[in-house]
């Protein structure tokens, strides 16, 4: 290993974090093609020019500009002039994607050292001329840092990302990214709407009028045994909710039970328990069915044939389902309440049959099967018990509580500064304090407590664009152009939204405050604290992995039922569970990202495990499983989530599988199809259907089509032998024989799954280049530019001496330049400007 060079910008007092462009001892010798000349010779910026002008200027000229790209004025002898282009010459080489498939290319070792030689020269070039790229001025929390960061100071446990407006993915890829993130009058709005639910909620305000939350189950969850941890042991079906009760009072819990098409209760040829429990403690037992009076209908009555006598109509459709309510005092603060049956052991007489359905769930058969709940009703407060409660949130926020009206402004003045530190992410001002405690009085006066004043000001706070926005600005002193180091405080922010989806908690807070977060030693304890911290692992799970793997369509999947009946909402359920406790467990014992691919383990519960045909699992709980055969199972290639939301609704789809894996495993996004490309056009009446690789073939033969997809196809193939629901199979859905082979572009051929997770395995550093660009563009929440690559590609060589741990990744990142550091803008009009600039913190 040859060291370049290490750089490092800081100011006064500033601890210097640095950051070493080295190449690492690849061979570099290059003899000419066919084996003309058996010297080697060191390849160099000529041998460059020589492949180029051999193989790519043909299409890549200043005349055709194959792509809207040429290289016919790039001067190898100073590449670092024209980085933008060659960062995506070797992207495209890495892969070897190019020269496409039907056109002469060089010898297969070429490519390695084409590749080396261009990445050593790119990083030469920056660690010569460093550019860690310009932090985006204002950057507005998202959805999901919002929820996070109001429960954080609120003490609460809401969800009120619903209540929000969407936020944008940029390019498809993560909804953090600040240039994409509007913040228009729509947005605040909703905001100041929600700042005011929360903290009423928070304070302990009795809401106005009593209200009613409802919470549906979807049609399609299978509810014959324990739905959740959170369900009482021995129970089936139901539901369990972590309410927030605003106030001490009399609530009222209603549940309406699952009916047919026809309003026809499911279940009711039998006597069942359906329970109402908070908080682990029984309510009430309610015994439902058995009981029909008069004639009833056919047994199948999913539309047709005479209906019952009028009395068993009644009790059908209607007295059956009457009288499920239960009204009761609570305490205020978060609490479970759950609804589920007793589960009771039978076993069907007779000869197992199939499962009866009709083209719609709504229609299937019911009347002897278990019994199902539709949605639960919480409604109240009716009768308020106190004032105000002594809820978690209320203990959180009252850090003192005035004796009489002489001490209220005191205390609301500790409470608000203490608050408004933690929402504004920096020192309060005496500006912020005069008109916090301007709110706090009107409040007062308005709502005629100490509390309503509190409850006021906090409102203000919340909608705030010093708390919903975070703020860089550049220093007044530097040029534009010149590279800076971020505030502590800065810092600060920019790493526990990193982290967290939060603000800082009051360490960080005070580390920043004191100057001491850009410490070395102490910057990496706390990165390794906030790694260790649940909330660390919460967050890269449940948004950064949702995100980079797509796991949010989960959602959105629909599945012919006809086709796939064993699919039911419990399944798709267990298949986000699955891959999140997968990857929770990586992070938790920051393992290798390569155990992403290669694991031999899963999670499993009863459900999920018999749909991989997995032996020994039972109940519904997850837990570790080591899986049997690893040439079908093992790592996310071949869990059902991701292979799910690569499938359309009835069948399988190699290009969307191919796609995916280009693009979130590899690296190497294909280019977005042209307008208007017809689909696949699925056998006429009569015909004998063809399989789906015959299909693709007939596509390519498009030449639009062609250069894509003899890139895309082949590696989707690899994942034919797994169904739309993630299910192992020989036959495809029409019965044809499954072909998984396929092919990487380069001539790698590999026979399935188990043959393209084993190739990948053997090229980690390819899969963990790829995962470090994608938690890179989350971190950033800009996306990774071509003066990105020589930082990221020195994140990887790092991460190698420690296997490519979670750890070494993400440290690598933050301690990267393109984290710690920003370029002033171009701009000088724009230079120290931008919400809250002037409240910057000097501290270094």
């Amino acid at each position: 290993m040859r060291a370049i060079s290490k750089i490092g910008v800081g100011t006064t007092g500033a601890a210097i974090f640095i950051i070493g462009i080295a190449v690492w001892g690849v061979s570099t010798t290059y003899s000419p093609a066919h084996g003309a000349s058996s010297s080697a010779e060191p390849f160099a910026a000529s041998d460059m020019q020589d492949v180029v002008n051999s193989y790519c200027l043909s299409c890549h000229n200043d005349a055709l500009a194959t792509g809207n790209f040429s290289l016919q004025s790039i001067d190898f002898n100073n590449p670092g002039n024209h980085a933008e282009a060659l960062e995506k010459v070797v992207k495209k080489l890495r892969a070897h994607m190019m020269p496409p498939s039907d056109m002469p290319r060089p010898p297969f070792e070429t490519y390695e050292i084409m590749t080396t030689w261009l990445e050593t020269e790119l990083d030469q070039a920056w660690a010569a001329n460093p550019n860690p790229g310009r932090i985006t001025p204002l950057h507005r929390m998202n959805r999901y840092e919002y929820n996070n960061t109001v429960n954080d100071l609120l003490g609460l446990d809401a969800d009120v990302m619903a209540l929000l407006p969407g936020d944008p993915t940029a390019d498809g890829s993560f909804d953090n990214i600040a240039s994409a993130l509007p913040f228009s009058t729509a947005h605040m709005e909703r905001y100041m709407s929600v700042a005011r639910q929360l903290t009423r909620l928070a304070t302990g305000l009795a809401p106005l009028n009593p209200t009613v939350t409802t919470y549906e189950i979807p049609l399609y969850m299978n509810q014959n045994w324990r739905q959740s941890d959170d369900m009482p042991f021995g129970s089936r079906g139901g539901i369990g909710i972590t309410h927030n009760f605003p106030v001490d009072g009399e609530y009222m819990v209603r549940v309406h039970l699952e009916t047919n098409y026809q309003d026809y209760i499911k279940g009711l040829g039998w006597p069942q328990q359906l329970e109402v429990r908070l908080d682990g403690r029984l309510l009430e037992r309610f015994s439902i069915g058995g009981e029909a009076p008069g004639t009833p209908t056919p047994l199948s009555f999913s539309g047709t044939g005479e209906p019952g006598t009028i009395d068993w109509e009644q009790y059908m459709i209607t007295e059956a389902g009457e009288g499920l309510e239960v009204r009761i005092p609570v305490q205020a603060g978060p609490r479970l309440v759950t609804v589920s049956y007793v589960r009771q052991q039978l076993e069907p007489e007779g000869v197992p049959q199939p499962v009866q359905g009709g083209r719609l769930r709504a229609n299937s058969e019911a009347y002897l099967d278990n019994q199902k709940v539709h949605a639960v009703e919480i409604g109240g407060p009716y009768t308020s018990v106190s004032a105000y409660s002594d809820s978690p949130s209320r203990q959180k926020i009252f850090s003192c509580y005035p004796q009489q009206q002489a001490e209220e402004q005191a205390c609301a003045n500790d409470i608000l500064s203490g608050m408004a530190r933690r929402a504004y992410r920096r020192s309060v001002t005496e500006d912020d304090m005069q008109l916090l405690l301007e709110f706090f009085s009107r409040g007062r006066e308005q709502g005629g407590s100490f509390d309503a004043g509190i409850q006021f000001a906090l409102e203000y706070m919340l909608s705030d664009p010093d708390f919903l926005i975070r703020s860089y600005s550049d220093p007044a002193d530097l040029a534009a152009g010149e590279v800076f180091e971020l505030s502590n405080l800065e810092l600060a922010s920019r790493l526990a939204f990193f982290l967290w989806s939060a603000a800082p908690d009051d360490t960080l807070l005070e580390l920043a405050e004191q100057g001491q977060l850009t410490d070395p030693v102490i910057y990496e304890q706390q990165v390794r604290r906030m790694l260790a911290d649940s909330r660390g692992v919460s967050t890269l799970v449940e948004d950064f992995a949702a995100q980079w793997l797509n796991l949010r369509r989960l959602d959105e999947v629909q599945v012919n039922s006809v086709v796939f009946p064993n699919y039911d909402m419990s399944l798709i359920e267990a298949f986000g569970q699955e891959t999140q406790l997968f990857i929770a467990d990586t992070l938790e014992s920051d393992t290798s990202v390569m155990e992403l691919l290669g694991a031999n383990y899963t999670y499993l519960n009863e459900r999920l495990a018999n749909h991989y045909g997995v032996e020994g699992i039972y109940g519904s709980r997850f837990r570790k499983a080591t899986l049997p055969n690893s040439n079908q199972r093992g790592g996310l290639l071949a869990q059902g989530a991701l292979l799910t939301v690569t499938s359309y609704p009835g069948r399988t789809s190699p290009v969307l599988r191919g796609k995916w894996l280009l693009d979130n495993m590899l690296g190497t996004p294909p280019p977005p199809p042209p307008a208007n490309v017809p689909i696949l056009p699925d056998a006429e009446e009569g015909e004998v259907p063809t399989s789906i690789r015959e299909r693709l073939a007939r596509h390519r033969q498009d030449p639009i089509c062609f250069t894509c997809h003899t890139v895309i196809d082949p590696i989707g193939f690899a994942l034919e032998n797994f169904d739309v629901i993630g299910g192992w199979r020989d036959f495809d859905e029409v019965g044809n024989p499954v072909d998984p082979n396929g092919k990487y572009p380069g001539g790698v051929e590999f026979t399935g799954y188990a043959d393209l997770r084993d190739w990948m395995l053997g090229r980690p550093q390819r899969f963990a280049h790829t995962l470090t660009e994608k938690l890179m563009t989350y971190a950033l929440g800009r996306r990774v530019d071509y003066y990105d690559q020589p930082m990221v590609r020195q994140i990887v060589r790092d991460a190698e001496a420690e296997n490519y741990s979670w750890s070494s990744l993400v440290l690598g990142i933050v301690e990267s330049p393109a984290f710690l550091m920003s370029i002033t803008s171009s701009d000088t009009s724009v230079a120290g400007n931008g919400v809250g600039s002037s409240t910057r913190n000097t501290t270094e």
